[in-house]
């Protein structure tokens, strides 16, 4: 009988955990359960176009259908929705960003996920409303809702402890892995960015970024889009808002807010909007990054019985129910990785 150990239960492993509950394989989660970290204090934005140079996100398509179909799954079972389809309105900042938009809006790729109509923005509330589109199959998961619920579920099984596991706590004999006197046959390490620290690990090349989310009151006149330019903004059901993010790859504190960072994106959030915005909260975590890669994942070259999840980077909420999936396919069923997300591939 296979069991599976999972360290860390950030979106990486809370996924893989309700993959192994949905085939009947017995599995325990350890987590720290820190009060913040990267997957509780993520936004959970779902966006097809993105960043700077304004493309569809990789392979969107398909991990936005597994996405979808996961989230609304596991709501059913713990009678709580999670998952929430917004559209999404980009607005354009400057005439180089317009200029570039102009040409991208042609592309093939672009087509399923563009708006038809304009955003009709109220010019009450934002300025410069008209320079923008709509996207279609845009969505944002509660992160820390469907964290806790699933912890809770969990450790209703048993199959929940909380924590700090440390490298040398865990055994590789070659027949099975050993932890606090119980045998597993595979260990999956899903600890986000602290895994450059892993000693098995340590040659994969993390590239890290530490990022800040505003929580924020302002009166938006009902409006409930996900809104961007320079900063995105997030409305929530509960009144608030959430603004974000920044990406800082060198820094000292993981937690611990810059107030030069929250400075810079509470100008962002003020030249997005007109309605006075004020800031209740700022938290910090890191996301983890791996250079050149969108994720990795599989087993260590040395010990098959260790396996890695990470590099989820700011798309975990995204593309964690695919990649979880399919490794738990790998390591039960010996289907092949994806070659582009392979550790023993990609990993050096």
């Amino acid at each position: 009988m296979q069991t599976i150990l999972i360290i860390g239960q950030g979106l990486a492993g809370t996924a893989l955990a309700w993959h192994l509950w949905e085939r009947g394989v017995p599995f325990l989660v350890v987590d720290r359960d820190e009060p913040v970290t990267c997957s509780k204090v993520a936004a959970g934005l779902i966006t097809p176009i993105t960043g700077m140079r304004l493309t569809v996100s990789w392979r969107y398509t398909m991990f936005y259908r597994e996405a979808l179909i996961f989230y609304r799954r596991c709501g059913q079972r713990l009678g709580q929705r999670f998952f929430f389809p917004r559209g999404y309105v980009r607005l354009l900042k400057s005439e180089a960003e317009m200029a570039k938009w102009q040409k991208r809006r042609c592309d093939p790729d672009m087509q399923p996920f563009l708006h038809p109509q304009p955003p009709k923005l109220d010019a009450e509330v934002i300025h410069s409303p008209e320079n923008g589109f709509q996207q279609r199959h845009a969505a944002w998961l509660d992160t820390p809702a469907y964290l806790r619920a699933s912890r809770d579920f969990f450790a209703s099984l048993d199959a929940w402890v909380k924590a700090d596991v440390q490298p040398a706590d865990v055994r590789d004999d070659g027949t099975g892995v050993e932890w606090q006197g119980r045998r597993f046959s595979h260990v999956i390490w899903a600890q986000g960015w602290s895994a450059e620290k892993h000693p098995l690990f340590s040659w994969v090349p993390f590239q890290s970024a530490r990022g800040t989310i505003l929580t924020v009151q302002a009166e938006m006149q009902g409006e409930r889009r996900i809104l961007n330019r320079s900063c995105w903004l997030l409305p929530r059901p509960d009144g608030s808002l959430r603004a974000g993010s920044t990406y800082e790859w060198k820094f000292e504190d993981a937690n611990i807010p810059d107030p030069a960072q929250v400075a810079q994106l509470e100008a962002n959030l003020h030249s997005l909007l007109k309605v006075p915005a004020a800031i209740t909260a700022a938290q910090t975590a890191v996301r983890p990054i791996i250079k050149n890669q969108q994720a990795l994942m599989g087993t260590h070259p040395s010990h098959p019985r260790v396996a890695f999840l990470n590099g989820l980077g700011s798309k975990g909420s995204l593309r964690s129910p695919w990649l979880a999936r399919h490794l738990i396919e790998h390591l039960l069923d010996a289907k092949p990785l994806d070659p582009e997300l392979d550790l023993q591939r990609n990993g050096v």
